[in-house]
C-alpha cells in the first residue's frame, strides 16, 4: 500500500464547496442517472459529481470490466484529491466480473477506503449490506435487463453471501421480451408499467421470499411525461402493493452512502432508506 495522504486542506470544512461531497463512477458509454438521483433526493448540504470510466470500444462485456477493474481505484484517487467524503461505484456486476466473493469485495472496498481516506462503496456489495441490515435471508432476484452471464454472476455472488435465492430471472426469462437482443435494444429504458408487472411476476414465483432484489440500474418511463425513473423512485409503491421490501442496486447504494455520511434523504423512498 502506498503512502497516499489526502490533501489536508479538505479537513477544514471552510475549504469545501459543500458540507457533504459525494462522487459517483459511471460505467463506460452510459450517461448514468445516479448523480442526478442522489442530488434530487438529498438536502441542499450535499454536492455530487459523476466521473465516467473511459474504456474505448466498450461493449458491456464482463471481460472488459475485468481488464479495467483498476480504473475504480483511479476514480477514488481522483475524488479523494478533490475532497469527496464518499464515493459510490455504479454498475452491479463489477463485484462478480473477476469471480470474486462478497468477502473479497468487502476487503477490497475497505482497502481502497483506507488507502485514500475516502469511503468507497460498490453497488453490488451494497445489496448484500442492505439485505443484512433488513435481516433478510430468503430473496427473489429480478434480474431485469441483465444478460445471462451477468444474471448468473450476481446470483452466484448473492448465494455466496449466504442468501437463499428462491427465484432468479430477467425480462427475457419472464416473457416480457422474445429475445435478450430485444431487451438490449431498449438501452436500459423500459415502459413505465413494466417494473410493477415484473415485480408482481417475481413475487408470484417466490411466495416465500422476504424481499425482492433488483440488480442493475434499469429505468422506466413515467406515464405523465415520459421521464425515466429508477427503482429507487418506484420502490415505495411496489412495497405497498406486495408487502415486501425492495432492495435495488440504486436504493442500496444510496442508502449505504447516506449511512456513511450520517444524513437522510429528503422524502420517503421505501423501507430500506427509512432505516436511516
Amino acid at each position: 500500500m502506498t503512502d497516499y495522504k489526502k490533501p489536508v486542506r479538505w479537513s477544514n470544512p471552510k475549504n469545501k464547496l459543500f458540507p457533504y461531497q459525494v462522487g459517483f463512477t459511471a460505467p463506460p458509454h452510459d450517461f448514468d442517472g445516479a448523480p442526478t438521483d442522489f442530488l434530487r433526493m438529498s438536502p441542499e448540504s450535499v454536492g455530487v459529481h459523476g466521473r465516467m470510466l473511459h474504456v474505448p470500444q466498450y461493449a458491456h462485456e464482463l471481460t472488459q470490466r475485468t481488464k479495467n477493474f483498476h480504473l475504480l481505484e483511479e476514480v477514488v484517487h481522483a475524488f479523494a484529491n478533490n475532497g469527496a467524503d464518499a464515493v459510490g461505484q455504479v454498475g452491479t456486476n463489477w463485484v462478480h466480473c473477476n469471480g470474486t466473493t462478497p468477502d473479497e469485495i468487502r476487503d477490497y472496498c475497505n482497502q481502497i477506503s483506507e488507502k485514500y481516506e475516502t469511503p468507497f462503496h460498490m453497488a453490488g456489495y451494497c445489496l448484500v449490506e442492505a439485505l443484512r441490515e433488513l435481516n433478510i435471508e430468503k430473496i427473489a432476484l429480478n434480474s431485469v435487463y441483465y444478460w445471462p452471464d451477468w444474471r448468473d454472476g450476481i446470483a452466484r455472488f448473492l448465494r455466496q453471501a449466504g442468501f437463499d435465492l428462491l427465484y432468479v430471472g430477467n425480462f427475457h426469462d419472464q416473457g416480457w421480451y422474445a429475445t435478450q437482443e430485444e431487451v438490449n435494444e431498449q438501452t436500459w429504458i423500459f415502459p413505465g408499467d413494466l417494473f410493477e408487472k415484473s415485480m408482481n411476476f417475481v413475487a408470484q414465483k417466490a411466495p416465500q421470499a422476504q424481499a425482492i432484489v433488483v440488480n442493475g440500474m434499469s429505468n422506466y418511463r413515467r406515464a405523465s411525461d415520459g421521464l425515466p425513473q429508477r427503482p429507487v423512485s418506484l420502490a415505495k409503491g411496489v412495497e405497498k402493493t406486495l408487502g415486501l421490501p425492495v432492495v435495488a442496486s440504486c436504493n442500496a447504494l444510496y442508502w449505504r452512502i447516506y449511512k456513511t455520511l450520517g444524513i437522510q434523504p429528503v422524502g420517503d423512498y421505501g423501507r430500506l432508506l427509512s432505516t436511516l
